[in-house]
């Protein structure tokens, strides 16, 4: 039987002054974070950066003008004459062939770069949105059986000063009851703090004042799929996001050691000149301009070997990186399987049978069928098993989401409704 936990979070408002909010489902919650995240607007400049140096990388160098201005004096027997005399010269850099289209492409790889990078923080973002949505469950769940039990122990408490004392065993027992209750209640005051610092992360990630109120619903946890860890590293290999970081960062840097080849030939400035003198007669001489830089002292080698030193930095990158992503993928799957084994053994009404054995112990002590010491020990192991299954189920969760992560694909299909 599926069931619906609400939680939420009203924090330094006046009551009159807040409207409850609707509460909605994991899968919204998730949605809306993806849309209001302030961080976003980050990757989403980083790409329109990444566009607009593809934009300029496949353009031609601007074309140069120079301009020599002076005056000519003539002197010759009895012939004197000067005059002005200038020069101007236009001359287009030309590239060598190929330079161009691998700098576009190196702008490219740019662009691929920081859409990868949004999608990974998207898929980051979704999975601790989930996470924090069903830690908010547990949380609340262990909440609600600490205060129950808490409740119990205070009214057994109240119970028992009432009556007439009988010697000093009932007044023992009211001590225990009391210093356990004590107890009971500071687990119950522990995860209404932490179901509280839950939703202010929510309200954080959503780009919301940490005051803002929130509701939550969940369905039950989803169960992960079964799938066999070959399956998960083969579909990593292809689609985890470090290692398309680092195979396009190695693709990239091979386009740059491609560049510094092809940056060791000259560039050319070729372009029209014309230049006149006006010194008793005018003199224009009109033609075609060419200058190369001489390589001399800068072959363009160092530059060459240094790129290439880069890329077999990233190659290695890529390796490492790849041997990382195994080990992290075993262990997370080792860990979902190992938990979740622990849940099949468990019955599936566990919890409820755990709570009506509670409240059937309640129920006898006060009739006197049951002694204390089996009362109080009902209480907590009911308190530490739910706390005990709560967390083995976050933990399936918390490893079947990192797997999410490290393949680059879905790996848990959660329910959004109950």
């Amino acid at each position: 039987m599926r069931s619906i936990v609400i939680v939420s979070l009203l924090l330094c408002l006046p009551a009159f002054a807040v409207d409850k909010p609707a509460a909605v489902f994991i899968s919204e919650l998730v949605a809306k974070t993806l849309a209001a995240n302030p961080e976003i607007r980050f990757y989403e400049a980083e790409i329109a950066a990444a566009k607009a140096g593809r934009a300029t990388a496949g353009r031609l160098s601007n074309p140069e003008l120079s301009l020599d201005l002076g005056h000519k004096r003539v002197r010759g027997g009895d012939a004197r004459a000067e005059g002005l005399a200038y020069s101007v010269a236009l001359a287009q850099p030309i590239e060598w062939p190929g330079r161009l289209g691998l700098r576009k492409a190196i702008a490219d790889r740019d662009m691929a770069l920081a859409e990868l990078g949004l999608e990974r923080f998207k898929a980051f973002l979704a999975a601790k949105v989930k996470t924090l949505g069903y830690a908010l469950a547990t949380q609340q769940e262990s909440a609600a059986a600490a205060a129950e039990v808490a409740d119990r122990f205070t009214s057994v408490r109240e119970v028992i000063v009432q009556r007439e004392p009988g010697g000093i065993a009932p007044a023992l027992e009211a001590k225990i009851i009391e210093a356990t209750e004590v107890v009971v209640q500071r687990k119950a005051g522990e995860a209404a703090v932490e179901m509280q610092k839950a939703l202010l992360e929510i309200n954080q990630l959503m780009g919301r004042r940490a005051d803002t109120p929130l509701q939550v619903k969940r369905a039950e946890f989803p169960k992960p799929s079964a799938t066999t860890l070959a399956a998960l590293l083969n579909t990593a290999a292809e689609h985890n996001y470090d290692l398309r970081v680092r195979r396009s960062e190695l693709e990239q840097q091979g386009l740059k050691v491609s560049l510094a080849k092809n940056e060791r030939h000259p560039t050319f400035s070729v372009g029209p000149s014309i230049s006149q003198e006006r010194a008793g007669e005018r003199e224009t001489i009109i033609g075609l301009s060419l200058s190369v830089p001489l390589p001399l002292w800068n072959n363009g080698q160092p530059a060459v070997n240094a790129a290439e030193a880069r890329r077999i930095q990233a190659e290695a990158s890529l390796q490492s990186s790849l041997r990382e992503v195994e080990r992290q993928i075993t262990e997370a799957w080792l860990i979902m399987q190992t938990q979740q084994n622990r849940l099949d053994g468990w019955k599936p009404d566990a919890l409820q049978s755990f709570a009506e054995a509670a409240q059937l112990a309640d129920r006898h002590y006060r009739l006197g069928a049951v002694p204390l010491s089996t009362y109080i020990e009902m209480q907590d192991k009911y308190l530490e098993a739910t706390e005990a299954i709560n967390a083995t189920r976050l933990e399936v969760l918390r490893a079947a989401l990192d797997l999410e992560q490290l393949i680059g694909k879905p790996a848990v299909k959660t329910q959004s409704q109950p």
